[in-house]
C-alpha cells in the first residue's frame, strides 16, 4: 500500500464531466450530481483503511451539506482486478451498508480519475454553483485511524464556506490516502 498526499488546490479549475453508472442501477453526469451551491466530488475505493476510518463520518458530512445545497458523488477508480473488495457487485453492499445518500459511481476506465487528477482514496474535490474548484483537502484529521470525535470537521467547514461565499479557504490541510490502484 502507498500512501499518498493530494497536491494543493488549484483554485478556479472547471469540474470535469463524465457519465458513470451507479451501484443504484442508473448513469450519473456531473450535472446530474451539482447541487444550487455546489458539488463534493470524492474518489473512494471499498478496500482502503483510510477510507475505512472515515466512511460514517463522509456519509455525516455529505448529509449535513446537502441541506446547504452542496450535494455529493463517490466515484470509485482502483482496477478491481488485484482488489476484488472494490468490485461493482462490493460497490452495492458498502453503499447500502453505510446508507449512502449520494451516488456511487464506477469509473471502469479509469478516465475520470485522470481527468480529476486524483491521486489517492480518499480524494476529495469541493465546488461551487459554479464547477469552480474550491476545496482540495481533508475530511478531518482521521488517517487510517478515526481522529477523535470532537476533530475539527475541515472538509465540512470548507464547503459551508463555499456554500455561503462561493470561495473555499486559503489554508487546507491535504488529504491522505491508499493511491489509486491503476490498471496495468
Amino acid at each position: 500500500m502507498v500512501s499518498l498526499e493530494t497536491p494543493v488546490c488549484d483554485f478556479g479549475q472547471a469540474a470535469p464531466d463524465f457519465n458513470l453508472p451507479g451501484v443504484d442501477g442508473r448513469d450519473w453526469s456531473r450535472d446530474q450530481c451539482m447541487g444550487s451551491r455546489g458539488l463534493l466530488v470524492m474518489f473512494i475505493c471499498n478496500h482502503c483503511p483510510y477510507v475505512k476510518a472515515v466512511i460514517d463520518r463522509i456519509v455525516r458530512d455529505t448529509a449535513d451539506l446537502k441541506a446547504l445545497g452542496i450535494n455529493s458523488v463517490a466515484i470509485m477508480s482502483n482496477d478491481p482486478t488485484d482488489y476484488p473488495e472494490d468490485s461493482f457487485d462490493n460497490m452495492q453492499k458498502v453503499a447500502e451498508r453505510h446508507g449512502f445518500g449520494f451516488p456511487y459511481l464506477l469509473d471502469e476506465t479509469q478516465a475520470v480519475a485522470k481527468a480529476y487528477g486524483a491521486v489517492c482514496t480518499p480524494d476529495f474535490f469541493g465546488y461551487n454553483a459554479a464547477g469552480e474548484l474550491q476545496y482540495r483537502g481533508r475530511l478531518d484529521a482521521s488517517r487510517k485511524d478515526t481522529a477523535p470525535a470532537d476533530a475539527r470537521r475541515d472538509l465540512f467547514e470548507a464547503m459551508k464556506q463555499v456554500a455561503e461565499t462561493g470561495k473555499g479557504p486559503a489554508e487546507q490541510i491535504p488529504s491522505m490516502g491508499c493511491s489509486i490502484k491503476w490498471a496495468e
